[in-house]
C-alpha cells in the first residue's frame, strides 16, 4: 500500500487548493470542479481538496458542542519567522492559541489549523 494524499474537505476545494499551492510551492496535478491535487515538483504524498456544501469550520482549539477538527498538518521549515511571514501573505491567520513556543499554530481560509516548526 502507498499513501498518495491526505484530503481535506473545504467549501471550495480550488480556493483550499490555491492557498495550499502558494503556501507549500506545489503543482497542481489534478483538477475537477469539486476536486483538486497538489504535490510537490519532486513528487511524493500530496494533499488533495474536495468542495464539501455542508463544511463546518472546525474550532481551535476544542470546544464542546463545536465542529472538532479531525487533523492537522505540520509543516517542518528552516526559518520560523520568515515563514510565518510567508502563511501570513498567503492568506493564513495566526491562532489566538499557541500552545508551544518554537511551533506557531496558523488557521488555513477554511479554518484548519496547520503548524509550522523547525526540526530538532
Amino acid at each position: 500500500m502507498t499513501l498518495t494524499s491526505v484530503v481535506l474537505d473545504a467549501p471550495d476545494a480550488g480556493d483550499l487548493a490555491e492557498f495550499y499551492r502558494e503556501l507549500l510551492g506545489w503543482e497542481v496535478i489534478e483538477r475537477e470542479k469539486t476536486w483538486v491535487t497538489i504535490r510537490p515538483k519532486g513528487g511524493g504524498t500530496g494533499l488533495s481538496f474536495q468542495t464539501e456544501e455542508l463544511y463546518e469550520r472546525p474550532a481551535w482549539p476544542a470546544h464542546p458542542g463545536q465542529q472538532l477538527m479531525m487533523l492537522h498538518l505540520d509543516i517542518a521549515v528552516d526559518d520560523l519567522e520568515a515563514a510565518s511571514a510567508h502563511a501570513l501573505t498567503t492568506g493564513a491567520v495566526l491562532a489566538d492559541y499557541q500552545p508551544q513556543d518554537k511551533v506557531r499554530v496558523f488557521l488555513d481560509p477554511a479554518g484548519h489549523p496547520f503548524c509550522l516548526y523547525i526540526p530538532d
